[in-house]
């Protein structure tokens, strides 16, 4: 068998690039498709908003969810695995609409009692903005696919390294930072990128809630001005740009990893 190139010449993205400019041209020079993505741009913030805020805090859960998973209490392992395990087997929108509608008002309640304990204003339920559901939401899916990751990661560490930094006298704290998650980054950022660019697609599952995303936007304009086929075209295209070029960024950074020493 010939063996592959070392560095394909990346003719899938020259194609993805002519196509692009091309879908794009058609775009502007049409008039109800240039507006249609006029409107649509306006969503393109709420997207982002939503994907990198639940994305970060998902990581932070993530990471603390793995760690649990390695530790020696044999509670805090068997809490991880079932978070883990649990969390995992809901589809992302039946976790949405469970945040939502279930368990927003259950936390407005235990807030309210703490409230009146303490003396403080009580909040209503319609305060706990639908932005802020979905985004909760898409946190706590998210950190289960995570924290796994995490763990993957920082199980691929040699053993042997670990325990020359503590034979040095390195704290747990020194050995983590400095020897086990340098080293596993490199092979959590793949998987872990995959995640975040799942969470922009998983991000127009927010719609079901009205938050004004991309895709809440595009069903409230089609709705309008009944021309489906070019705004869900425009649709299509506003998130196809945003997966590529967060996907081509985050190869980017791989490659920058690897030929780091």
């Amino acid at each position: 068998m010939k063996p592959q190139a070392k560095k394909d010449f990346p003719w899938w993205l020259l194609a993805t690039g002519v196509l692009g400019v091309l879908a794009y041209g058609a775009v502007l020079t049409s008039e109800v498709q240039a507006q249609v993505l006029l409107t649509l741009l306006k969503g393109v913030q709420i997207t982002l908003f939503v994907t990198l805020v639940g994305f970060a805090l998902a990581s932070l859960i993530g990471m603390g969810v793995a760690l649990m998973s390695l530790s020696g209490s044999l509670v805090l392992r068997q809490i991880a695995r079932f978070y883990t395990e649990i969390l995992r087997g809901i589809p992302i929108l039946v976790l949405l609409l469970y945040v939502a509608f279930v368990l927003a008002p259950g936390l407005v309640a235990g807030w309210n009692w703490l409230a009146g304990q303490l003396g403080i204003e009580p909040i209503r339920v319609r305060d706990f903005s639908l932005l802020w559901r979905a985004i909760l939401a898409l946190t706590i899916g998210y950190s289960a696919f995570i924290a796994e990751v995490f763990r993957a990661g920082l199980l691929s560490v040699d053993e042997g390294q670990i325990e020359a930094a503590e034979a040095l006298g390195l704290s747990r704290f020194q050995v983590f930072r400095l020897i086990v998650l340098p080293q596993a980054i490199r092979t959590i950022l793949p998987p872990l990128g995959n995640d975040f660019v799942a969470m922009v697609k998983d991000s127009s599952l927010v719609s079901v809630l009205g938050v004004l995303d991309v895709t809440q936007l595009g069903k409230v304009t089609a709705a309008g001005n009944f021309r489906y086929f070019e705004t869900y075209n425009v649709v299509a295209l506003i998130y196809l740009t945003l997966t590529i070029s967060l996907s081509l960024l985050l190869r980017h950074l791989e490659a920058r990893l690897r030929e780091r020493p």
